[in-house]
């Protein structure tokens, strides 16, 4: 007897009762899958790391920070999906001996903060830093993984 004969030559509620599991199995694995959309920065180092990012808003550039980020962690900075193609990045780490930087002159503070603009920003009271482009080439979600070696970059803004 073939499997399908054997299948047939069950109960009806067996059948069902079968059928409705490989239906949840089937199912099962879609929505583990299904994964978030957000823009996350992982800290590969042994070091507590300071985060903060740069990106285009309606109202212009937007910088905020900071997001502390526990050795060989990651975390999430924006959640949802991605608006902008691209993001900046600065990090340092806890004891100021490592920086991850580039060549974008955007604005931070010490403290946590949100800042509209880029320019002026000494005179506005900020600290200028140059912070790493990232092109997320449109995507709904992507990742930073900041290592042992960071390579820092200087710019003018």
């Amino acid at each position: 007897m073939t499997l399908a004969g054997v299948f047939r030559a069950m109960p009806k509620t067996i059948r069902l009762a079968m059928m409705a599991a490989g239906l949840f199995a089937l199912g099962a694995p879609l929505t583990a899958v299904a994964a978030r959309a957000d823009f996350r920065v992982c800290n590969g180092t042994q070091s507590l790391v300071g985060v903060a990012i740069g990106y285009r808003a309606e109202s212009g550039w937007t910088t905020e920070g900071w997001w502390r980020i526990p050795a060989t962690t990651c975390k999430s900075i924006i959640e949802g999906p991605l608006s902008s193609r691209y993001y900046y990045v600065y990090a340092e780490d806890a004891d100021g001996r490592s920086r991850w930087a580039g060549q974008i002159n955007l604005c931070i503070a010490e403290n946590e903060f949100k800042i509209t603009g880029r320019k002026d920003c000494l005179k506005r009271g900020y600290q200028r830093m140059g912070f790493r482009e990232y092109d997320t080439g449109e995507q709904a979600s992507w990742m930073v993984q900041l290592t042992e070696a960071p390579r820092s970059e200087s710019g003018k803004e």
